[in-house]
């Protein structure tokens, strides 16, 4: 007989073995089969029992729960090098994660034996379970892999007296029926009071070698000191000093609860997706954010391969510790915190004061000031599981009270404490409709915010600097946009399972989206246009072609629509669902062709998305090919500076004197001016934007670059976890970064020359601070300083240079050409 296992990467264990050889017993066994998948389709699976088989009871299992970015897997790491450096000691880690860069849940499962390890499969029965995230106990089981008297680690706020009541009954069931021991700590608070904010790995690291036993106490906590110095010495003594402090404090923080004879819980563990989800949602979507898409059958999968959009608002990971909560009082409606916001977790909405007859207790209002909309009320709402915390929308605020200089209009408080209220007050602001796009008009930062972004809930970073480019372009076009995203962050956290946030209206409108590869994403969104421009073209034809029978004024109108404004692609809409009623009354082949197309004469907004690794270096040449090609697109680069996807690798969007991956003694060549290298097409629309410190010239460069009929080309500075940075602060770090002259800001418009006038606009003012103060501000620069202080001031000194050399460049581009606009109008005169 012959099978297959591994399929999709799935487990191969020796009870799948076993399976397989007692197949081979029976007087007819199957021909073909498959292990390790249930097989609903063609039924060859065949059946295994976990039970089959247990490991050996002298191999140390542990199993871990912590969430990307807050430390654990590399923690585990360093735990698998310390026990592994013992001779007479061997392990294993594996550890499973997906590929977004932050807030997924990540499991470690580290083997220890005094012979060696040669299982080849995941832990099943653990002897040590750790939890490093509170939350997770509302939706994902983590004890059924505990074994019958197993210890249970949980990092939890509250404390060893108080937190049997606040576990869901389920898990208070699992630890009395395996008498598990129950040990907690307030990780989150022991390395806040260190100075390491959300990363609790050290302090759970502790915890492990103090419980486990697999080392001595004190020669463990010596040995995890050791590895702390060799993973964080480039980052300064201070950094080392704080993750010391932590070890030191963590024990007598540690407590054994006391376990009752009953479960006596109120409270349950809440639904994955709540009721009413789509029906695929709740089959497919909800075990694989379970955790448990390797049970999913063959037949749940989709023939097709099609996977819904919109999803990442089912997922609800409520990974913050704290959120923003709006002081209506204070709050001037400038309608920053949702511009900036990361991850769209901040809505605001104008409403009519009747429609608020059913609001909860607790929904805030007050009255709208602008002009427009009169009379309505305006609110400011959270998205309480969905917002990461990071504190952006805090940093941007320019509100504050009389009072007291540190309360501003959104404020960043516990979420335990606001939890429930916030829940009902997010759904209910679900429930009322939506601003009308055509009367919100040309949008401004203020009104910008009553437009539904739908771009929303990604898996990226908290504080990440590029989703709230995405964000903006969704709100401004994503009804009608068309997007080639290149393989980089932006299609991970953009496109990858088991969720998306790209979304749709009310009215099941939303981008279009498709991700090629990395090197070929120019080219892949060029033919995108090409294609779309070849429908409009055919569908042009059938109009002219059915003309007599669908009306010469209709099909005159849509022709003749500029499609300028919301107002005038409202109106298209409108004449398109005219034609399509018309022309169902119309026999024929052509009136069938039309029909299927009619959505094409909504104008189309082509994006061609992707990082600085992509539009700098691997894909430059297709780049270059689309710069030249005059078709109607729009290339929005997201520069971090690094391949951040990939780790933080120097690309040629690298400043000089950065240090990076092959970058680790400081890059020594300056940054390629991706802008001007365009600029001499004479023919391509650029701009150079940085949200955070000018947000109305972001705006009003996007709005540029889409009405430009022809290439545009928008390059966004985007601060990233691999500049090193507070990311919390990473708007007011766009400030620094122009203020500085590092990023300058301008806009570059062809249309301005043709008619005439001055093309080249330089948006930002003349250095405020010197590269070396703003520099100094980011670990990659500072870094340097302590490893090479002599390279550091050199290479510092010569990236001042580049600055300086790049803003006189510019100035004479901006002078020089209005001196020609001048000449021009003399002799004109």
């Amino acid at each position: 007989i012959g099978g297959r296992y591994g399929l999709s990467s799935k487990e191969f264990t020796p009870a799948m073995a076993m399976a397989v050889l007692n197949e081979l017993k029976l007087n007819k066994p199957k021909r073909h089969f498959t292990i390790g998948i249930h097989d609903d389709v063609t039924h060859l699976s065949l059946k295994w029992n976990a039970q089959d088989w247990t490991e050996p009871k002298d191999v140390h299992r542990a199993v871990f729960y912590g969430l990307g970015s807050d430390g654990t897997v590399g923690a585990n790491k360093n735990t698998v090098k310390i026990l592994g450096e013992d001779a007479s000691m061997f392990a294993q880690g594996y550890f499973v994660y997906d590929s977004k860069k932050a807030g997924s849940v990540t499991v470690s499962h580290l083997r220890f034996s005094r012979r060696p390890i040669n299982s080849s499969y995941l832990i099943d029965q653990a002897g040590f379970v750790a939890c490093h995230q509170f939350h997770f106990l509302e939706s994902r089981d983590m004890l059924s892999i505990a074994q019958e008297g197993a210890t249970f680690l949980l990092n939890t706020p509250y404390g060893p007296d108080v937190i049997w009541d606040k576990l869901p009954v389920e898990v208070q069931r699992q630890i009395i029926d395996k008498r598990l021991r129950l040990f907690v700590i307030n990780a989150d608070k022991v390395a806040d009071d260190a100075g390491l904010g959300g990363r609790v790995n050290t302090v759970m690291q502790t915890c492990y070698f103090a419980i486990a036993d697999v080392l001595p106490r004190e020669e463990a906590v010596n040995q995890i000191k050791l590895s702390i110095r060799k993973t964080y010495a480039k980052r300064g003594e201070t950094v080392l000093q704080r993750n010391f402090a932590a070890v030191d404090s963590t024990l007598e923080n540690l407590h054994q609860v006391t376990i009752p004879a009953e479960a006596t819980a109120t409270i349950a563990r809440r639904p994955v997706v709540s009721n009413g989800v789509p029906d695929f949602v709740k089959r497919v979507t909800a075990l694989m954010l379970e955790g448990k898409g390797d049970l999913l059958p063959v037949s749940a999968m989709p023939v097709d391969g099609t996977f819904p959009t919109g999803t990442a608002k089912f997922e609800k990971r409520s990974i913050a510790k704290e959120i923003p909560i709006w002081d209506a009082d204070i709050c001037i409606e400038c309608g920053l915190c949702t511009f900036v916001c990361p991850h769209a977790a901040i809505r605001s909405r104008i409403m009519e004061p009747a429609r608020l007859s059913d609001a909860p207790a607790g929904f805030v209002t007050k009255p709208w000031s602008g002009k427009d909309y009169a009379s309505q009320l305006f609110t400011i709402q959270v998205a309480p599981d969905d917002c990461t915390g990071c504190g952006v929308c805090v940093d941007v605020c320019p509100a504050r009270s009389k009072e007291i200089a540190s309360h501003k209009a959104i404020n960043m408080e516990s979420k335990v404490e606001h939890l429930q209220r916030e829940r009902q007050n997010f759904d209910y602001f679900l429930s009322l409709p939506d601003n009308d796009r055509a009367q919100v008009g040309e949008p401004q930062i203020k009104s910008l915010q009553l437009l539904q972004p739908l771009f929303e809930f990604s898996g990226a970073c908290a504080g990440c600097g590029e989703t709230p480019y995405l964000k903006l372009m969704s709100q401004l076009f994503g009804d009608r946009a068309v997007i080639a995203n290149a393989t980089g962050c932006s299609s991970i956290f953009g496109g990858n399972l088991p969720t998306t946030p790209w979304s749709v209206n009310a009215d099941g409108r939303g981008p279009a989206w498709s991700n090629s590869l990395f090197e070929d994403n120019a080219e892949f969104g060029l033919g995108m246009r090409l294609a779309l421009d070849q429908q409009l073209d055919y569908v042009q034809i059938l109009l002219k072609r059915l003309e007599s029978e669908i009306g010469t004024e209709l099909v005159e109108a849509i022709l003749s629509c500029p499609q300028a404004n919301e107002a005038e692609i409202a109106q298209q809409r409108e004449r398109t669902a005219q034609l399509k009623q018309r022309l169902s009354e119309i026999k024929g082949a052509d009136a069938l062709n039309l029909r299927s197309l009619t959505d094409i004469l909504v104008k189309r907004s082509l994006w061609i998305v992707g990082g600085d690794g992509w539009a700098y270096d691997i894909g430059f040449g297709g780049l270059d090919h689309v710069l030249s090609s005059g078709r109607n697109v729009n290339i929005l680069v997201l520069d971090t500076e690094v391949y951040s996807n990939t780790g933080g690798q120097a690309s040629k969007a690298t400043p000089r004197a950065a240090v990076a991956k092959f970058a680790a003694g400081g890059k020594t060549t300056r940054r390629k001016d991706l802008g001007m290298m365009a600029v001499e097409y004479g023919n391509v629309y650029v701009a150079q934007v940085a949200m955070g410190a000018q947000p109305a010239q972001t705006l009003k460069a996007f709005r540029e670059a889409e009405s430009y009929s022809g290439v545009s080309l928008i390059i966004a500075f985007s601060p990233c976890i691999a500049h090193g940075i507070d990311m919390s602060r990473s708007m007011s770090h766009q400030k620094d970064a122009v203020n500085s002259a590092f990023w300058p800001l301008y806009r570059y418009d062809p249309r301005d020359a043709h008619d005439h006038q001055h093309p080249f606009h330089l948006d930002s003012r003349r250095a405020t601070m010197t590269f070396r103060d703003y520099a100094m501000t980011e670990a990659r620069f500072a870094t340097l300083t302590r490893s090479d202080p002599e390279t550091a001031e050199m290479l510092f000194e010569l990236a001042q240079r580049d600055i300086d050399d790049q803003w006189n460049f510019y100035e004479q581009m901006a002078g020089v050409e209005r001196d020609i606009v001048q000449e021009s109008d003399a002799h004109d005169s």
